[in-house]
């Protein structure tokens, strides 16, 4: 249940292995002080050589020009590659388009490609826009038809909410790969054998595309438990106990936090993963250590923010 080693030894977490790829996740800010925060964590994070950085895109939209204004900003003032995040709620194709034509415009070559959650809110049904893309699958292809841009495609190794089964996720992401999607990024998980036995699943497929651990760094136990409870991620009782008793001893908690993360991450080094995306919630600090524990170091050569 892994891919292939590439560092010789019993423990690859023990060793330095240079081919550790990794990309960041932002979300526009809503005000001048979340502004800030960005702002210092992408100077943060930019010099450790990210693969990518990407910035998320609201339900229906509704961080739109927000985000396009901060892929915008990271293309003209630091050295990183950004990706766009689009979805296609509540909007026809030709206003897709446009938005997808005005991101290659503005130097932006990558997109993460989602569906998006119902107008409704999560739980509700998703009801296409009359004369928009009804799936993921057709919003990748249609990106693809504006320009040659990379997109980047969801997975879901414990299945999406809305779906039958993980066999019907893996069918939706074949679908999504014959469309022009060539990397998955999965929802965040706790538990590495539920990422490891869904990427025996989709390799058993034939499906040979980069399948990036999602990973997310816990800044608050309670608000990540809200999150995987709408994302359908599991939350295991082990890590309930770990932050168990922590609610105002913030100091306590990042410590717990790092070392969560790093026994996470550490042992999927171990597995043979070489790629990870991490879901920052715009705070560089503990991103930073854990990429340090994967043998990343600052580049000298980065242009700042």
């Amino acid at each position: 249940m892994s891919e292939n080693l590439s560092c010789d030894f019993p423990r690859a977490s023990r060793t330095l292995c240079h081919d550790i790829r990794v990309s960041f996740e932002f979300f526009p800010p809503k005000t001048e002080a979340m502004e800030e925060t960005l702002w210092e964590s992408i100077n943060r994070l930019a010099p450790l050589g990210p693969s990518f950085v990407s910035v998320t895109y609201g339900a229906g939209g509704s961080t739109r020009e927000r985000t396009h204004a901060t892929v915008a900003r990271i293309v003209r003032e630091t050295s990183v590659k950004p990706a766009a995040h689009l979805t296609c709620v509540a909007a026809a194709r030709e206003e897709i388009d446009a938005i997808v034509q005005g991101y290659w415009d503005a130097g932006v070559r990558h997109i993460v490609a989602l569906r998006g959650d119902p107008q409704e809110g999560i739980g509700s049904k998703f009801r296409p826009h009359p004369d928009g893309y009804e799936n993921s699958a057709a919003l990748v292809a249609g990106i693809r038809r504006v320009a040659d841009f990379e997109v980047s495609v969801s997975a879901y190794p414990e299945s999406h909410p809305e779906s039958a089964s993980v066999e019907h996720d893996i069918d939706v992401l074949q679908g999504k790969i014959e469309a022009g999607a060539s990397r998955a990024i999965t929802q965040f998980f706790f538990e590495n054998d539920i990422y490891l036995r869904f990427l025996d699943k989709v390799r058993a497929r034939g499906i040979d595309i980069p399948i990036i651990p999602g990973i997310v760094p816990v800044q608050s136990f309670k608000q990540t438990a809200r999150f995987a409870k709408q994302a359908g991620a599991s939350v295991p009782q082990w890590l309930a106990d770990r932050f168990e008793g922590l609610d105002d001893d913030p100091q306590t908690r990042r410590l717990v936090a790092a070392t969560v993360a790093a026994e996470q991450v550490l042992d999927l080094v171990d597995h043979g993963v070489r790629d990870f995306h991490f879901y920052t919630m715009n705070r560089a600090d503990l991103v930073y250590a854990i990429c340090h524990l994967l043998g990343l170091r600052p580049k000298l050569e980065q242009k700042a923010a």
